[in-house]
C-alpha cells in the first residue's frame, strides 16, 4: 500500500526556524508511514538541500506580491495532479489556500500557527483576523506551537477546542549539545580569538527579529562596562532582507571589529556551543526554535517577553525575560551575564535540562505523526479509504 502523501504549503522555503523544523519532521518521519512534497508559494533556496529524503518533490509557484488570485488556480491544478491525502499549510501567509485544496479533493487540511510577523505582532489586524475566521470551516485542524498562540486561536479567532491543539517544537539533542571538555578552537574562537564573551543570536534578519535593537544594546553595554569591552563580542547568524542595513548600523557605530555578521552558516550547532549568552530581541514569536537550540547547547537565553518565549525561557532560572523593544532592559540583562560567569554556568545547565525534559525531537515528530494519523483515519474512513492511513 502506498503511504499517504502530505503536501506542505509554505510561503518560501528558506533559512528560518519554522522551515528548519518542517524539514526535520520530513526527514525523520518514517518513510513507510507518509510521503511528502513541499510547495513554496514564492520560491525556494539552497536551504531545500537540507531535505535528505530523496523522494520529496519540491515545487515553486512564483507568487507575486499582493493577493495574486491566479495563484489559487495554479495551486488547485497542482493539487489535482498530486492528489495528496493531506494539505499542511503554515502560518497566515498560506492559510487562504484551503478552499482551493477542498475543490481539488484533498480530504485532510491542516494549518499551523507558528507565530506572527512584525507588521502585526499582537494579531490586531482586523482583515487578518477575519481571514483566519473565514478559513476555520475549511480546515480539519488548526494547531499552534505555543500555548499563547493556541489560546489566541481559540479565544480571539474562534477555533473550536476540538479542532486545535498544542504541538511544541523539538530539538535534536545530539546535534545541539554543550561543548565537550576537550572541545576547543570552535568557529567563534577562530573568528574572534579565545577568551571572548560572545553574545549571539541566530535567525533570519527580518523586522520581526529586531536585531537592530540587539546591536544598540550591545553598543550600550560596551560603553557601560569599559572593563569588559575588550572581551565583549556579538555574533548574529543568518541571512535576510535587513542584513545590509544591519551591517550599515554596525559600521556606523564603529563596531566592525567586535561584531560578526556572516550571513547563513552550516555550522550553527558549533557556533552555539561557543556562546556566553543567546539573545532573542523579537517583536513576536511562537515557540522559538533558535532559543531552544541555544538552551540545548547549555547557553542561557535572554528573550523578549512575547508570544511563546515565556513558555520556553524560565526567567531567573534558564535565562531572562525583558520587555520587547526595551534596549535598556536588554543591555542590563546582557551585563548580568557578561559580569557573572557563575550565573552563565548555572543557567546554562538548567537550560539544557529544561529542553531535555520538554522539547525532544522524537516527541515532536511523534506528535505531528499522531495528528496526521488521527485525521486520516477519521476523514478517510468517512470516504471509505481507511487503508491508506491506517497501515
Amino acid at each position: 500500500m502506498t503511504p499517504p502523501l502530505v503536501v506542505h504549503l509554505i510561503y518560501r522555503l528558506d533559512f528560518g526556524g519554522m522551515e528548519n523544523l518542517m524539514v526535520e519532521r520530513i526527514n525523520r518521519m518514517p518513510a513507510g508511514h507518509y510521503r511528502h512534497a513541499v510547495i513554496a508559494l514564492t520560491g525556494y533556496t539552497a536551504f531545500a538541500e537540507r531535505i535528505t529524503r530523496g523522494d520529496v518533490a519540491l515545487y515553486a509557484l512564483g507568487k507575486p506580491p499582493g493577493l495574486a488570485p491566479a495563484t489559487h488556480v495554479v495551486l488547485w491544478r497542482l493539487l489535482r495532479q498530486l492528489r495528496p491525502d493531506i494539505l499542511h499549510t503554515y502560518n497566515l501567509s498560506a492559510i487562504e489556500y484551503a478552499p482551493a485544496a477542498l475543490l481539488a479533493g484533498v480530504p485532510v487540511r491542516i494549518n499551523g500557527a507558528h507565530g506572527r510577523d512584525a507588521a502585526d505582532p499582537k494579531g490586531l489586524n482586523r482583515k487578518h483576523r477575519l481571514l483566519r475566521r473565514l478559513m476555520i470551516p475549511f480546515y480539519d485542524h488548526c494547531y499552534a506551537n505555543s500555548a499563547e498562540m493556541l489560546a489566541w486561536n481559540r479565544d480571539v479567532i474562534g477555533v473550536p477546542a476540538r479542532k486545535s491543539r498544542l504541538l511544541p517544537n523539538g530539538i535534536d539533542l545530539e546535534r545541539y549539545r554543550p561543548p565537550a571538555p576537550a572541545e576547543t578552537d570552535g568557529p567563534l574562537d577562530r573568528h574572534f580569538g579565545p577568551g571572548c564573551l560572545v553574545i549571539g543570536s541566530v535567525g533570519r534578519i527580518e523586522p520581526v527579529k529586531n536585531h537592530a535593537l540587539l546591536v544598540t544594546a550591545f553598543a550600550a553595554l560596551r560603553a557601560r562596562r569599559p572593563d569588559l569591552a575588550h572581551r565583549l563580542r556579538l555574533a548574529i547568524i543568518g541571512d535576510g532582507p535587513l542584513l545590509p542595513a544591519l551591517r550599515a548600523q554596525v559600521d556606523a557605530a564603529g563596531l566592525n571589529d567586535a561584531v560578526w555578521l556572516p550571513g547563513k552558516r552550516d555550522d550553527v550547532a558549533a557556533i552555539l556551543r561557543g556562546l556566553t549568552v543567546f539573545a532573542l530581541p523579537s517583536i513576536a514569536e511562537g515557540t522559538p526554535g533558535a532559543a531552544l537550540e541555544a538552551m540545548a547547547s547549555g547557553v542561557p537565553v535572554i528573550g523578549s517577553d512575547v508570544g511563546g518565549v515565556p513558555e520556553v525561557v524560565a526567567d531567573g532560572a534558564t535565562g531572562a525575560l525583558v520587555p520587547a523593544g526595551d534596549s535598556e532592559a536588554l543591555c542590563a540583562a546582557l551585563e548580568r551575564y557578561a559580569a557573572r560567569p557563575a550565573l552563565v554556568h548555572e543557567h546554562g545547565l538548567a537550560a539544557r535540562l529544561r529542553v531535555t525534559q520538554h522539547y525532544g525531537m522524537p516527541a515532536m515528530v511523534a506528535a505531528y505523526q499522531a495528528l496526521y494519523d488521527e485525521l486520516c483515519e477519521r476523514k478517510l474512513k468517512l470516504r471509505r479509504r481507511v487503508a491508506s492511513c491506517a497501515e
